[in-house]
């Protein structure tokens, strides 16, 4: 049975709005909750999981901080994930400009608030990437200027560089 890659990313989604905006990336391993459990049996209280646990179920574990003076590109080339981990997922926040495919990043120590509200056509958004070893992949995107759940875009496609490079950290180095 696959695992449910749109599920861990929309949950994941849903976390980081908890959160709200202006967090810093986030890594996470996505671990087959029935493999998780069967290892950590403590957590099954922890977690609130009581009774059956659904084979496709993923359990998103979040990750130590990526290195603030590393680039993304780079802190994903050095990364690498045990066979226990089924797959990965990142949530990041950036500035596009709207009718373009160009991101934009505040320059480091600038007021990244302050700066993109000075940026004509930015746009504020948060990407949730995952994907898993078997090739799934799914994203959730949300707009700052329609910050609401049932604004939130989703699927295989939305950000296909960033899901190509999470990818490339499950490839068996051999």
């Amino acid at each position: 049975m696959p695992f449910n890659i749109r599920d861990a990313v929309m949950e994941l989604e849903r976390h980081a709005a908890g959160q709200g905006w202006d967090q810093p990336i986030r890594v996470y391993a996505l671990v087959a909750t029935t493999v998780l459990l069967e290892r950590e049996p403590a957590l099954a209280e922890m977690l609130g999981l009581s009774g059956a646990v659904d084979a496709d179920d993923l359990t998103p574990v979040e990750q130590e901080p990526l290195p603030p003076d590393i680039p993304l590109e780079e802190a994903l080339g050095r990364m690498a994930w045990p066979e226990a981990v089924t797959g990965c997922a990142l949530v990041m926040e950036r500035l596009v400009l709207k009718g373009s495919d160009v991101t934009l990043e505040p320059p480091r120590g600038a007021d990244a608030a302050q700066w993109a509200g000075a940026q004509e056509g930015a746009e504020e958004i948060r990407m949730v990437a995952g994907v898993l070893r078997d090739g799934s992949r799914h994203s959730a995107l949300r707009m700052r200027s329609h910050d609401s759940d049932d604004q939130v875009l989703n699927g295989q496609d939305l950000v296909p560089a960033l899901t190509s490079a999470l990818a490339l950290t499950l490839e068996d180095d051999d």
